[in-house]
């Protein structure tokens, strides 16, 4: 993962990219745009810190150009301001940076700005399964069948989506119980098979996808998409 700083005070610059490197990232550092630009045609980073007081082409000038394009309006950006520039703040946040650092900073205030804006711009995840005409979303907790909502009770969700995280895993009941119900459950192992029966009916013709393992348990069959 590579950090540019582009900071036209080299000391603060060289101790930019030590902290980042001993942080674990790859990092450059840039005085001035003219270097950045020819950095960014090279390879594009996962992040920029970026000062607004620089010479020639400013911080600011550079954010505009960076939002401007296609090719590099995604990468999150971090601007250096001085403390006392509110000014530049609110220009550089509605220019779209992601966030700032007020100068002087600390180097581990840093590091903290640059994993929460990773962590917020990161793409986000599908949290959607499917296996045939059978789809589960985990955000809108939904399930279709064949594009059909199915409704589910909450126990008969939970068992699906366990089943669907792990094709071709064979479970237990006592497994079942554990894992959907929790530790604590006292009911008897007969609660997993009257949910597996409704949840198969609620399926449909996709409710064999759920199989019986004679003598072991329950196992959600693999799917092979066409």
């Amino acid at each position: 993962m590579v950090i540019y700083c582009v900071e036209d005070e080299s000391n603060i610059r060289e101790l930019m990219v030590y902290t980042l490197k001993a942080s674990g990232f790859e990092a450059q550092g840039f005085e001035n745009s003219e270097g950045f630009w020819s950095a960014v045609r090279e390879q594009q980073p996962e992040l920029i810190i970026l000062d607004i007081m620089m010479p020639g082409e400013d911080g600011l000038t550079v954010l505009k150009k960076l939002r401007g394009s296609p090719a590099t309006a995604d990468i999150p950006v971090i601007l250096a301001t001085a403390r006392d520039s509110e000014y530049d703040k609110v220009i550089g946040l509605d220019s779209g940076a992601d966030d700032y650092l007020a100068k002087p900073f600390g180097m581990m205030e840093m590091v903290s700005r640059i994993k929460a804006v990773l962590r917020r711009t990161a793409p986000k995840k599908s949290n959607v399964l499917t296996c045939g005409k059978l789809s589960l979303d985990g955000n809108r907790h939904a399930v279709t069948v064949n594009g059909k909502p199915v409704m589910l009770t909450l126990k008969e969700f939970d068992l699906l989506k366990l089943f669907m995280d792990h094709p071709g895993q064979v479970f237990t009941r006592s497994h079942l119980l554990s894992e959907v119900w929790g530790t604590g459950f006292s009911g008897e192992t007969r609660t997993v098979d009257v949910h597996i029966g409704t949840l198969r009916t609620k399926l449909f013709e996709v409710g064999d996808l759920i199989q019986t393992v004679r003598g072991v348990g329950y196992k959600m069959e693999e799917c092979h998409e066409q």
